[in-house]
């Protein structure tokens, strides 16, 4: 097994869901990643597919489970009052103390999807600041009044307020999503970036949090990793070429476990300590857990 860098911070591995899970496939899949000691399962955004809902996949979860912890990565927010939202973290968080992951992003990868989330013309960025002020504050005490551009409450008191304040992730690479990310999360999610990309989004968030008289946690940076059985489907590839033109999508796609162990060796030395692997193609799923399991979790510290 591939030795682990010296790092600060624990490193941790989770299974990615996609729009192929099912909800039948759900129970044998969250039972057995808790009961093999893998450390998260994470529900995507993909409205138009059978998967299941973030939320609901995380109540799931945390209602079958005792130990694994369940994220988003990533749900959308802007289009979801930050209140309602609100809510529905505190009361995850009150079901399962410390298990709770949420991470948002700014609009659905899918374009078809974009409509459900609907924000004025033009201020969608401008809405997903707003939002997290709002769902911060309103995660982090009573009685919250908050008069934005977009959202305007009066006496906002969601309750259970978590003891410990839930720490919210976000995606996103660009330099306006870095800036908002050192500015309103406490941890990032990334994507189809490379090692030396993720390396240095990393530095540009220290910088921006610093800027803002924030500090986030040194080993909440994390990224979303795909790996292939063997050799990376045509589809896939091109769908990876199409979103990012400027890299091989070899380098932003494991197409077998040996390169990814290699890789995450590359993203823990530029930073990175949180990981959400996900399988691609149509390959044998129960093949892909027992193979996580096999290959990442010795590799936790």
């Amino acid at each position: 097994m591939p030795g682990m860098t010296s790092i600060e911070g624990k490193v941790r591995f989770g299974v990615g869901l996609g729009a192929d899970t099912t909800p039948e496939d759900l129970p044998g899949i969250v039972d057995y990643l808790e009961s093999s000691g893998a450390d998260s399962v994470w529900f995507s955004e993909l409205v138009y597919s059978p998967a299941v809902d973030p939320f609901i996949g995380m109540a799931y979860t945390l209602s079958r489970t005792t130990r694994l912890k369940a994220g988003t990565s990533v749900a959308i927010l802007p289009g979801r009052h930050p209140v309602l939202v609100a809510k529905q973290v505190a009361s995850l968080a009150a079901l399962a103390p410390r298990r709770v992951l949420p991470a948002f992003g700014l609009h659905s990868a899918l374009t078809a999807e974009r409509d459900v989330f609907t924000v004025p013309r033009g201020r969608r960025g401008a809405v997903f600041d707003e939002s997290l002020e709002l769902l911060n504050a309103v995660l982090r005490g009573r009685d919250v009044s908050f008069d934005g551009e977009f959202f305007k409450v009066r006496s906002a008191n969601v309750q259970p307020v978590p003891a410990k304040p839930v720490d919210i992730w976000l995606g996103g690479s660009g330099p306006v999503a870095l800036a908002r990310i050192g500015r309103l999360a406490d941890g990032w999610l990334g994507s189809f970036l490379t090692p030396v990309e993720a390396g240095a989004a990393r530095r540009t968030i220290e910088r921006e949090a610093q800027a803002a008289g924030r500090e986030i946690e040194p080993d909440h940076y994390g990224i979303s990793l795909a790996v292939a059985a063997g050799d990376i489907p045509d589809d896939v590839y091109d769908m990876a070429r199409r979103r990012r033109p400027e890299v091989d999508p070899a380098e932003l796609i494991a197409a077998d476990w040996p390169t990814l162990h290699r890789r995450i060796d590359a993203y823990v030395d530029a930073g990175l300590t949180k990981f959400v692997v996900r399988p691609v193609g149509s390959g044998d799923r129960e093949a892909f857990l027992e193979r996580f399991v096999g290959e990442l979790l010795p590799r936790q510290n």
